[in-house]
């Protein structure tokens, strides 16, 4: 069975009011100890305004996280194309690759802030179609194809190629999905990956299981395929050794989080306000497995993410949104415990060793020749023997798993 890969996705969504300086180190500190712990992708994304999310460019913030780790894929999630010119997009990315010994995954999106297109003079009814048009440029760019020109109403590039091709001899792609189906369509036409946000809303959630199939049908009609294993999906956690602690350690953060963010300045249509924190955890909670927020123990995530993908037919990667519903020390054990028990468990890691264990119990009889083969060398010592019945050779041979000597005690007499 394939195995199900980790990491984490920042946007970031920090609340006003900290230090921003101590912000972005404190995020080059969560990657630097996701990376220790073995996850596999971290991705941070692209925004210019909302107060709330504040990296503005995640080629920048991701060559900062690539001097302190070492194995960590680092993914942009997303480089905003239509804010962009192609040309300087591919440079960057490129570069970024170098910098980082070949661990960039390139995720593209056409920008999710209106707020964003709008201080850059952008129609958001051309973005998606700006964001096509970008793809298809990067990948003759990255691929290291002969000189070519090309003109549109947003861009031109004349005998344009790139002087350095990236470390990587392909450099992974993946294209965000919300609950539209022009993600997955990008998907399929260039065969690259997919990061569904969608999973955060409820409508999008709703929208999952038949997002794939989108992608399915344009990669058939563009002449490509396209792999689940390049399928991320983003859930959102806060974990902790009982549901107890994980309630009361992210239930105030969750509710500012969603009151001041989600309703009062995105204003996400069909979002109510939270009246109280325990209202907040407990609307988490009433979603149960249909939801793709999990507020609880290692197990409660396991059996989400179980359930994530039977409802989705199966993905790659499961991505945790970066938030900070519990205060940094909480927020870094919860992924702690996500990589120590979450992951093996999700990936059948302890499935060997508990099979093992219970082969040993269930065939016991079968190592007792063990026991007997020692006892038979003993009796062969009358020095060994007589050191049996000292104080420190009786306290030895009443452990769990010292040989039998009851078949032997005649013997010893004589």
């Amino acid at each position: 069975m394939a195995r199900t890969r980790f990491g984490a996705f920042l946007a970031p969504h920090h609340p006003i009011g900290e230090n921003p300086t101590l912000q972005f180190q404190r995020d080059i500190a969560l990657a630097q100890q996701l990376d220790k712990l073995g996850c596999d992708e971290f991705w941070c994304g692209e925004h210019h305004s909302t107060g709330w999310e504040v990296i503005a460019s995640p080629e920048l913030f991701l060559a900062a996280v690539g001097q302190c780790t070492h194995n960590i894929k680092l993914g942009t999630g997303v480089v905003s194309l239509p804010y962009h010119h192609p040309f300087n997009v591919a440079q960057r990315i490129v570069q970024l690759d170098h910098q980082t010994n070949g661990r960039v995954i390139l995720g593209t999106g056409p920008g999710a802030l209106p707020s964003d297109a709008y201080m850059l003079g952008i129609d958001p009814l051309t973005q998606r179609d700006r964001q096509d048009e970008a793809m298809g440029v990067i990948k003759r760019l990255l691929a290291g194809d002969d000189r070519f020109s090309y003109e549109c109403d947003w861009f031109t590039l004349k005998d344009a190629r790139l002087q350095l091709l990236p470390v990587q001899e392909e450099v992974p792609m993946a294209t965000a999905s919300m609950i539209s189906p022009s993600g997955m369509t990008l998907a399929g036409k260039y065969g690259c990956g997919v990061l569904s946000l969608g999973s955060m809303s409820t409508t999008g959630l709703a929208a999952l299981p038949t997002q794939w199939s989108f992608a399915e049908e344009s990669a058939k009609k563009h002449g490509n395929t396209v792999d689940r294993r390049n399928w991320r999906v983003v859930m959102s956690w806060h974990i902790a050794e009982t549901r107890e602690q994980a309630r009361e350690e992210a239930k105030h953060g969750l509710m500012r989080w969603h009151n001041e963010y989600i309703v009062d300045t995105l204003m996400r249509p069909g979002e109510k306000k939270y009246n109280t924190p325990d209202e907040a955890v407990d609307h988490v909670e009433s979603m149960g497995l249909a939801g793709a927020s999990v507020i609880g123990t290692p197990d409660d995530l396991v059996a989400s993410i179980r359930h994530m993908q039977k409802i989705t037919g199966g993905f790659g990667t499961v991505l945790g949104f970066v938030h900070d519903w519990a205060n940094h020390i909480n927020t870094a054990k919860s992924w702690d415990l996500v990589m120590r028990y979450v992951v093996p468990e999700v990936n059948g890691m302890l499935d060997a060793y508990r099979a093992s264990r219970q082969h040993v119990i269930e065939n016991r009889e079968s190592f007792e020749r063990a026991g007997e083969a020692i006892m038979a060398k003993i009796m062969q010592n009358d020095r060994a023997v007589a050191a049996l019945h000292e104080p420190q050779g009786t306290a030895a041979m009443s452990s769990p798993n010292a040989p039998d000597l009851s078949k032997y005690q005649n013997k010893s007499a004589g």
